[in-house]
């Protein structure tokens, strides 16, 4: 079976709970991640370590939420020259109308969509800020210069579908959250399947995307897992990929990435670590661990064996895609609704969109 004859799962199939769940209703129309999914109204169960399907011993796709031990730190506080750059920012944002449609000089501009809008939320104001120093002028040009890279890059055009072949092997996996209730994605080298770079690149940024649908509420940040072991040479990444894996993280997906844990890697591999290791910012290179006891970092009942866990994982595209998709465009559209619901405005909260009880400062 290949990815043309995946079918995506009846609502039915999903783990489902009338008092506690979420409302959503669910379209065609209010999701862009690939496979039409027909309307419904799901209320995903917010039970511990429980997978999209139930599946267990082995599970096939993913975890919903994180353990009940996984604790999502806090946001700290802003002093009061932070708040004031902060609504400056935010002012700044509100007034943009349209945006230009690449980076090429005097590219010409569209108007900003409504996902752009939501987009921009509180915390992707402060990340960028926080990424800029607090220094206003550069987080607003560095902000710009994303929107209108997603829109180069094609953000929100890539689907499922056509990412889908990229996956097919399970060379990255999205399954489980670690103690801070970062959603996990797996990178296993040894099961590269394709050789066309530029979609590679595609499906990590259409990855990355998902892992920021499935995060929780006040969790920012994902935990990337590298293994190499059973990897042979030329399966790896490139250097020229490292380093626009690098430029893409640290430009357009600033204070994302919260833990990067590389495991068992081989001595040429460590010659890729140190061609790409002038390139990675000092804050980065604080998050990148080697060969750390992952069950210390992870809850081993939502950790991979092969990664030192005890979750019994068994690759099938034909299951984990469909569920995995389903999984993100429910949480994608949960959080579109709550937009709606709550004005549309640029500044709202991701807190609240992802399930909190608190609105942003969108008014």
């Amino acid at each position: 079976m290949t990815s043309a004859d995946v079918v995506i799962p009846q609502v039915n199939d999903l783990i489902i709970d009338e008092k506690k769940g979420v409302e959503v209703h669910v379209s065609a129309k209010s999701v862009s991640n690939g496979y039409t999914i027909p309307p419904y109204t799901s209320k995903l169960l917010p039970l511990d370590n429980a997978t999209v399907d139930r599946s267990s011993n082995p599970a096939r796709t993913p975890f919903v939420q994180p353990s009940a031990t996984s604790i999502t730190p806090p946001s700290t506080s802003l002093t009061t020259e932070q708040t004031t750059k902060y609504e400056s920012l935010l002012a700044t944002a509100r007034a943009w109308t349209d945006i230009p449609n690449s980076s090429a000089v005097n590219s010409p501009t569209s108007p900003i969509t409504d996902s752009e809008r939501l987009w921009l939320s509180r915390e992707c104001l402060l990340r960028y800020l926080r990424a800029s120093k607090w220094s206003l002028p550069t987080a607003t040009t560095r902000l710009l210069s994303t929107l209108t890279w997603r829109r180069e890059w094609g953000v929100e055009d890539h689907t499922a579908d056509y990412i889908a072949p990229e996956n097919e092997t399970g060379k990255q996996v999205i399954t489980g959250f670690d103690n801070q209730g970062r959603p996990c994605l797996y990178l296993n080298p040894h099961k590269q399947n394709t050789t066309g770079k530029e979609k590679q690149m595609h499906h990590l940024v259409f990855m990355l995307e998902r892992c920021i649908d499935l995060m929780p509420p006040g969790q920012e940040t994902l935990a990337l897992l590298v293994n190499f072991k059973d990897s042979r040479k030329g399966q790896g990444a490139s250097v020229a990929q490292g380093r626009q894996t690098i430029s893409i993280l640290q430009n357009h997906y600033p204070e994302r990435l919260g833990r990067a844990l590389v495991q068992e890697v081989p001595w040429l591999v460590w010659g890729f670590f140190k061609a790409i290791g002038p390139f990675i910012d000092p804050a980065t290179k604080e998050k990148l661990k080697f060969d750390e006891d992952l069950r210390k970092l992870i809850p081993p009942e939502q950790l991979i064996k092969s990664y030192g866990g005890d979750v019994d994982f068994e690759y099938e595209f034909e299951r984990y895609w469909p569920a995995f998709i389903t999984l993100a465009n429910t949480r994608r559209a949960e959080m579109i609704k709550r937009w709606e619901q709550a004005g549309k405005r640029v500044g709202e909260s991701e807190a609240y969109l992802k399930g909190g009880d608190l609105v942003g400062d969108g008014s």
